[in-house]
């Protein structure tokens, strides 16, 4: 069995659950629930949030999903202990494209489903984020920091590179030469310079955090259910895109939304005001 193909095995067979889900009507909180070890990213816990993540997003009725972590901290990144045991990797047929295979396929298909799905994600940061753990938040749709909160960008002093969709999201909010001293600097980060920097959204009291990250969901549950399957991955692909591109893609998407009841609804609405 391949190093990639034992990992998964090893994940999947584990008893012991790492991640807890909690669902109310439209919305779900998906903590990373292993306190005691700073909810590192082992592979049982990100097999089972992998799951979680898998069938809540499929789920029509679930309009947004928050992603915490178990106090005292959001997640302290990838399993040192796995890192440490990747060389062996090395001996076997499949070399480094093992390593790739969980990289892309793991880490990578948690952030591709918090970015391709059609649900809202909101990250609820509630103490220290760090590596793959910190690249998801930052990949969320939203994100909100308690007072606790922690940006730890710890890749560079480990001799790793900007992870899992972390380089294209650095390089949208700070610039190339903020995205670098980020990454040069490892400086880490309070939730209130992390603010200054719009790495995060807001920054509330700590025992506020679930509250307002719940506020939002209600704000996100009031939209019309196309309105924000169409917005989100319009607003994806804009920050791709120039300027004509993302004008066409507007004027292609918004004549659907002429046809829906919710406007119809809404401009006769208007009009009876009138």
């Amino acid at each position: 069995m391949s190093f990639y193909d034992q990992l998964v095995a090893d994940g999947r067979a584990e008893p012991e659950r790492f991640v807890r889900v909690e669902r109310r009507a439209d919305r779900a909180v998906v903590t990373l629930a292993d306190p005691d070890k700073l909810n590192v990213l082992s592979a049982p816990l990100v097999q089972q949030l992998r799951q979680a993540l898998e069938e809540l997003t499929a789920t029509r009725e679930i309009r947004a999903i928050v992603l915490t972590g178990e106090d005292p901290g959001f997640s302290a990144g990838g399993d040192l202990r796995m890192m440490d045991q990747a060389p062996k990797a090395l001996a076997a047929p499949e070399g480094t494209t093992d390593i790739w295979r969980w990289i892309r396929y793991e880490f990578g298909g948690i952030v591709r489903l918090i970015a391709r799905s059609d649900t809202a994600f909101i990250a609820a940061l509630n103490g220290p984020a760090a590596g793959v753990g910190l690249a998801w938040a930052l990949n969320c749709d939203l994100a909100i920091a308690s007072e606790r909160a922690r940006i730890v960008p710890a890749f560079g002093r480990l001799g790793l590179l900007p992870e899992v969709g972390t380089s294209w999201v650095l390089t949208r909010k700070l610039g190339y030469q903020g995205a670098f001293a980020f990454y040069a600097g490892g400086e880490h980060l309070d939730a209130a310079r992390a603010h200054e920097l719009g790495l995060v959204h807001e920054v509330v009291a700590h025992e506020r955090l679930l509250a307002v990250a719940d506020e939002w969901c209600e704000r996100i549950a009031a939209l019309p259910e196309h309105a924000l399957r169409m917005t989100k991955p319009l607003l994806r692909a804009a920050a791709d895109a120039g300027w004509e591109g993302s004008l066409a893609m507007e004027e292609f998407a918004e004549p659907q939304c002429f046809t829906t009841a919710p406007f119809q609804d809404a401009v006769r609405g208007l009009l009876q005001r009138t």
